[in-house]
């Protein structure tokens, strides 16, 4: 196998107990240095303050001209979000692309507290809006 084209994976638990993420890198056309890698776990690992339910993150660093382009693919319990951006660095286009993830994660997590807001309360384990002092949201419509 092509050593170039060896993902690494690295895994991370996050601050809310038990979960690993999973993060791989993958270079194409070009070598990621470990100090790039090493870099990159670090700054994925800050996402994780924003969403609980990361299951993983794909990583891809290509060499193309004289431009690196990075490509990051979190996928979250029912979602997947992917950015890619460009820069002469390879770091620094991994940079690029992890704030631009950071910022769609940072909607995607007030979008899901907007709809908690909306409907009047926490969402119980079967789906169902509760409101805040337990009783069934439908009880207050009848």
């Amino acid at each position: 196998m092509n050593p170039l084209r060896t993902p690494r994976i690295a895994s991370i638990r996050g601050n809310t107990g038990g979960n690993a993420v999973q993060i791989s890198i993958t270079a194409r056309q070009c070598e990621v240095t470990p100090g790039v890698r090493q870099f990159a776990q670090q700054r994925l690992e800050k996402l994780q303050k924003y969403a609980s339910d990361i299951h993983s993150v794909h990583v891809i660093v290509r060499h193309e001209r004289a431009l690196h382009e990075a490509e990051i693919t979190l996928r979250l319990n029912g979602h997947e979000l992917v950015v890619t951006q460009q820069h002469a660095e390879a770091g620094a286009a991994i940079e690029l692309a992890a704030d631009r993830l950071e910022e769609q994660l940072r909607r995607h997590k007030d979008r899901r507290i907007d709809r908690v807001q909306r409907n009047g309360g926490e969402k119980s384990p079967n789906g169902a809006a509760e409101s805040p002092t337990g009783e069934d949201v439908l009880a207050d419509e009848e």
